[in-house]
């Protein structure tokens, strides 16, 4: 091997000469073992990670150059993009004055049976062939985690997952070395050392000494104050209490009413009298945003998510899915809001198949090559009108297809999915004279004060059990234990069981909205207005049919 003046230059009339190799310690998970390599044979190794959902998989990185017909093999099932990636790190090195001698390269990434996709494999195989070809140490990149996307002059290109690519190097004990443009995004987990660099030519400077990387800052903790208020709706008190409900206990809500009576912009300013996002919370919710290429500048938002896809969305939008099994909506909107407008005009199918993320809280996207699990605890809002053209109730608009319209519309939403609305509230239209009046009614601040309030309460009840965060968590037991309401109340809602023909599973969801109405009441126990409010949300007159 040549050095020649600043840029490294590997010569392949020159090959390096055969050093014997170290002796390696024990073998491990991925590792080889301690024998001899052939003679004129050259490895190392480093790692980097497959995504399986939000959990990044560790991967090592192997590299061996050895004596042969010239070629450059990538093994361990990779994908189109992971194939492609020799050019890209061919043209790199070339970039940096460095060529490839004239053997067999083999690249393999182990497991071998895990499938690899995406670009972010280009930098630890670059690093591994630095290494290999004794450019940089190989007991230094035998230490790190790294991903990146190599363009063809070395620059090093932003890859989505640096953060849960950075909690996977933290459980490992290495250092991560990523792209500039995901080093902050990473370092948020604070755990591991992040490197980042703008190019490939910065990363061999630091391994050689030349430069050294200083380690990556986390991110600004960033946060929106929303600025569409509650005192702007004019009316629809029923509403705003509705909603207030569903954002201390995390209820679902099912809006209707006739076009225009401000469904949309009711939902709209929800996220206004939202908690802001726990620590937690924000690592959870930023791991799956990181995996989708949501963040920005590597800050981490403390604003609940708030989703609003369109009805001509796909199920694998919704749900996720698609090529790399990725997240979907209910998954992107986990810890925050998912609202669907015009409810009923999504497809049926992939309506329905919210109903068992609803009841757990996770989704598995299985596809033949993937079983992927994502969390998607969410507050689902969801409007719609009464009928297709909106104005069956409406006398100054008689339907002419009433009550058949009304029937055959809401009749898309199956009677177990609207089981699982614990809120269902009628939005009347507001005439348009009462427009004009003042702003009336308490201000977004003022109700997200005492939400933020329920919500401590609950976090104070639920301390001993991880497992619950609000009271649309309970079940069981701790359902018991929590919202028994006292005896006029438990005599209330028995009747009203039996009369109305509860399920189970809405007598549950009436007794889990009376202890969110007592914590908004600032009332230690479950009594009986409490229990009578939350059922006249649940039979609401509009929609108690379905």
């Amino acid at each position: 091997m040549v050095l020649v003046g600043g840029p490294v230059r590997v010569l392949a009339a020159a090959p390096p000469p055969y050093r014997s190799p170290p002796p390696s310690p024990s073998p491990t998970r991925g590792e080889g073992s301690s024998a001899a390599l052939p003679v004129g044979q050259m490895t190392a190794r480093t790692y980097t990670v497959a995504f399986e959902g939000v959990e990044a998989r560790l991967v090592e990185v192997q590299c061996a150059i050895a004596p042969g017909a010239p070629a450059f093999t990538l093994v361990g099932l990779p994908d189109k993009a992971v194939s492609e990636a020799r050019e890209r790190v061919r043209a790199a090195l070339q970039a940096l004055s460095i060529a490839l001698p004239s053997k067999r390269i083999t690249v393999n990434l182990s497991p071998a049976d895990m499938p690899k996709e995406g670009s972010h494999f280009d930098l630890p195989i670059a690093v591994a062939l630095l290494a290999a070809l004794e450019i940089i140490p190989r007991e230094d990149v035998a230490g790190i985690v790294s991903l990146g996307e190599l363009s063809l002059d070395g620059r090093l290109v932003a890859v989505t997952g640096a953060l849960p690519a950075a909690m996977a190097a933290a459980v490992e004990d290495r250092a991560l070395l990523c792209p500039r443009a995901c080093g902050a995004e990473a370092a948020w987990v604070g755990a591991t050392q992040v490197l980042a660099a703008n190019s490939l030519a910065e990363v061999l400077h630091h391994y050689t000494g030349r430069a050294p990387l200083t380690p990556a800052e986390a991110g600004e903790v960033t946060s929106t104050p929303s600025t569409r208020d509650f005192r702007e709706v004019k009316g629809q008190e029923r509403a705003k209490r509705a909603l207030e409900i569903a954002a201390a206990g995390r209820h679902h809500l099912f809006l209707v009413g006739t076009p225009g009576s401000g469904k949309s912009m009711l939902a709209a300013r929800l996220p206004g009298i939202l908690p802001p996002l726990s620590a937690p919370e924000a690592l959870e919710t930023s791991m799956i945003h990181s995996l989708a290429g949501l963040l920005t500048e590597g800050g981490i938002s403390r604003d609940r998510p708030f989703r609003e896809p369109h009805h001509t969305a796909s199920m694998a939008a919704i749900v996720g899915g698609g090529r790399g099994a990725k997240p979907g909506e209910i998954s992107l909107a986990h810890n925050g809001v998912l609202f669907l407008d015009e409810f009923p005009e999504f497809p049926r199918t992939v309506l329905d198949t919210l109903r068992q993320p609803i009841e757990t809280g996770t989704v598995m996207v299985a596809r033949a090559n993937a079983h992927i699990r994502y969390p998607c605890r969410f507050l689902l809002i969801a409007a719609a009108n009464h009928c297709k053209c909106g104005y069956l109730i409406d006398p100054a608009r008689a339907c002419g297809r009433a009550p058949i319209c009304g029937e055959d519309y809401l009749g898309r939403i199956s009677g177990p999915l609207m089981d699982r609305f614990d809120l269902r509230v009628e939005v009347p239209p507001v005439a348009f004279t009462d427009l004009d009046l003042p702003a009336s009614g308490e201000s977004s601040g003022t109700i997200a004060a005492r939400v933020a309030a329920a919500r401590a309460r609950q976090t104070a009840r639920f301390a001993a059990d991880p497992g619950l965060r609000v009271n649309a968590d309970l079940e069981g037991k701790a359902l018991e234990d929590h919202a028994t309401p006292d005896a006029e109340g438990k005599d209330l809602i028995s009747r009203v069981a039996e009369r109305m023909g509860l399920s189970a599973r809405g007598y549950h969801r009436i007794l889990r909205v009376a202890r969110t109405i007592a914590d908004l009441d600032e009332s230690p126990g479950v009594r009986k207005p409490h229990v009578a409010e939350a059922v006249s949300f649940r039979l609401s007159a509009a929609v108690g049919g379905l």
